[in-house]
């Protein structure tokens, strides 16, 4: 009698147990394929293309911007606010706040530009918004003028409607990318210089017809600085 009872007690616990793996399967088979995506890829990301694409939501509004002719930006003024082509501009206004950085101050005019009364001129728009501590590179102006004369080489500013290869073909861009991907952001739009702006906005990927100039620094040598006496 014990020996039956171990038989069918062995055949119902099989039983329950082929129920339940059968009961999970079935659930399981009903569940919707999902496939992970992994977050590599065998193409190298370039800071340096992606960069381009930052402002392609603006380009078509870009387009149809009007432009204020009496408060355009020249590249005179775009130069005059740097110690050195090349360099950070510095800030042409008060500071409110001389620890004010970023998102709080500084990116509420620049991000996206506008004209600000308050200055009467078109705010410039930042290549490089995720880089909050503005304050690092831009600094205020005190003077105008130079406190101390040096011997420091001198880069000759990249000049307009020279930069082709070919007559008819696309300029080159005359100046390094770093930190100036972003191409839409100095070349668009009512704050950009009047002699760089371009006129087809819209096509977002510039560097498929302009490529760099890698000619544009020279060796120079080992610098010396000249002695104070």
């Amino acid at each position: 009698m014990r020996k039956r009872l171990g038989i069918i007690s062995l055949f119902v616990i099989l039983f329950i147990a082929f129920i339940t793996i059968w009961s999970f399967s079935y659930q399981t088979g009903r569940e919707e394929a999902y496939i992970p995506m992994e977050n590599t890829s065998s193409t190298p990301v370039i800071p340096s293309e992606t960069g381009v694409f930052r402002r392609s939501e603006f380009a078509l509004d870009y387009s149809n911007m009007p432009i204020d002719k009496n408060h355009e930006r020249t590249l005179k003024t775009y130069y005059k606010n740097r110690a050195y082509h090349g360099a950070p501009p510095t800030i042409p206004h008060p500071v409110k706040i001389e620890l004010s950085m970023g998102g709080n101050t500084c990116l509420q005019c620049h991000h996206n530009g506008g004209f600000t009364e308050k200055f009467n001129a078109y705010a410039p728009v930042t290549p490089h918004p995720e880089m909050e501590n503005c304050r690092q590179c831009h600094v205020p102006q005190h003077t105008e003028t130079l406190f101390k004369g040096t011997n420091f080489p001198k880069i000759t500013v990249p000049e307009v409607g020279v930069n082709n290869a070919l007559q008819g073909s696309p300029p080159v861009i005359p100046h390094q990318i770093e930190m100036h991907e972003n191409c839409l952001s100095c070349h668009a739009g009512p704050s950009a210089p009047k002699e760089i702006r371009v006129t087809h906005p819209e096509r977002i990927n510039c560097r498929q017809c302009h490529v760099l100039n890698n000619k544009e620094t020279t060796d120079i040598g080992v610098f010396k600085r000249q002695s104070i006496q």
